[in-house]
């Protein structure tokens, strides 16, 4: 499968931002995906997390309550609705699927996106 992320840019504290990652294939349906984020100088971090069906979502400590993830498989895409913005959520930011349930690991997902760059200044 193939990811494209998009819908990064710069945003003010406290706004919204909204990423989509589109991917290619017809088996999207069955492949658990996941968010993660890397700032300079940090390692990747797991954002977010959800399964094939949408039934099951996964959310990193330091977004909880503040973003969501879901998936619309008639349109093979997922996204990230981001609110509350905070300047330490600066980051490239990339998707991932995997074919089996979700992990907060980058090593245990199978594909990539290539990233889209979020800014948001205090």
């Amino acid at each position: 499968v193939q990811l494209q992320a998009s819908g990064g840019g710069l945003v003010q504290a406290g706004g919204s931002l909204r990423l989509s990652c589109a991917a290619s294939g017809r088996t999207f349906s069955s492949y658990a995906m996941g968010w993660f984020r890397q700032a300079p100088g940090k390692e990747r971090e797991f954002v977010a997390g959800i399964s094939w069906s949408g039934g099951s979502t996964y959310y990193g400590d330091s977004v909880k309550g503040r973003f969501t993830i879901s998936r619309d498989n008639a349109k093979n895409t997922v996204y990230l609705q981001m609110s509350s913005l905070k300047s330490e959520d600066t980051a490239v930011y990339y998707c991932a699927a995997r074919n089996t349930i979700v992990v907060t690991t980058p090593g245990g997902y199978n594909y990539w996106g290539q990233g889209t760059l979020v800014t948001v200044s205090s």
